[in-house]
């Protein structure tokens, strides 16, 4: 999909209107409950799919399912990350107020960071088709390592970002009043714990980067497609993360389904290389890369809440006996 200058230029432009908006709710400290998390939700999830028909309208429709097939695997992704951000949150006891802010700081550093590395991967794809291959032996090695190492608690509070963090400048033993990531006291400047969650979490963004941008590649060599469907996928991730945290625990077959469709949009990607080597060789197309998705999810869903259930019933009527 060949996109124009003036058409990135607007495009940044209307998603620098939507953060600034972010930034200015999120201004204030405060608790964020189930009904406004459940607003800012539907907003970012109609906003996308908006987009994703106005892709269709001026696009195509090829380029309008790529979009949606790469924002639904990242919006995926970012639900699985959304565990690990509960848990640095937990770690550092984070207060209810404050976490707004730490999330939206992190997943405004996600976006920059992601974009850097959609511009090399666009780069390195045109230059070297074996990229490909590489893209998706990496995405079938992230989907092992991710059953492998579920159920593990990542020690996020002796990470390298941290250590480094406290041996350059001296941190404060309490949370500021007002959300502040620096203080100064006796003339000295001093971080709070809020910039240490940060920077967690920005290490943290970056490593999920690492598995993100290869599985949207999967379905699109469009850098316009892969931008946006991340964009649109990450400036929701905060509210998402309000909406979902009483549920996390509930998803506890969602690594299966998300090392599945990481499987096979790396098999996707070595099967699409070969098909340009060998054209005998099946290519899978977009569409049916959409069905995969929405039906794993779907049904990694479902079974995680009967998995749940079944469980709390089972505790009940143990303690009833």
């Amino acid at each position: 999909m060949s996109v124009s200058l003036w058409v990135w230029a607007a495009t940044v432009a209307g998603l620098a209107v939507i953060v600034a908006i972010d930034i200015w709710h999120a201004r204030r400290p405060h608790h964020v409950g189930f009904r406004e998390a459940t607003t800012w939700s539907v907003i970012y999830i109609a906003l996308a799919v908006l987009f994703g028909i106005g892709v269709m309208i001026f696009g195509g429709a090829e380029p309008g399912t790529e979009f949606f097939a790469g924002w639904l695997i990242e919006k995926s992704l970012s639900v699985d990350n959304l565990f690990v951000f509960a848990v640095i949150l937990g770690t550092f006891g984070v207060p209810d107020k404050h976490q707004q802010k730490v999330l939206l700081i992190g997943i405004l550093g996600a976006l920059v960071m992601r974009a850097i590395f959609i511009a090399v991967g666009a780069a390195a794809i045109q230059r070297f088709a074996v990229t490909f291959v590489v893209f998706g032996a990496f995405l079938i090695y992230t989907a092992i390592k991710l059953v492998r190492s579920h159920g593990e608690q990542p020690d996020v509070g002796n990470s390298r970002a941290v250590k480094m963090l406290r041996r350059l400048i001296p941190v404060t033993e309490d949370y500021p009043d007002d959300s502040a990531l620096t203080v100064k006291r006796d003339g000295k400047r001093l971080a709070t714990p809020l910039l240490v969650v940060v920077v967690t979490i920005l290490s943290v963004d970056l490593v999920f980067a690492l598995d993100s941008i290869p599985a949207v590649f999967g379905v699109t060599e469009s850098a316009y497609i892969v931008f946006t469907a991340n964009a649109f996928a990450l400036l929701g991730l905060r509210a998402l993360y309000f909406l979902l945290i009483g549920l996390l625990d509930r998803l506890v077959h969602l690594h299966y389904g998300l090392a599945f469709v990481l499987a096979f949009i790396g098999v996707k990607l070595i099967l699409h290389y070969a098909h340009t080597v060998w054209p005998s060789v099946p290519d899978i197309p977009t569409a049916l890369s959409l069905a995969v998705v929405i039906v794993t999810l779907a049904i990694t869903t479902f079974t995680s809440l009967r998995a749940t259930r079944k469980a709390n019933d089972n505790e009940v009527t143990a303690d009833r006996g």
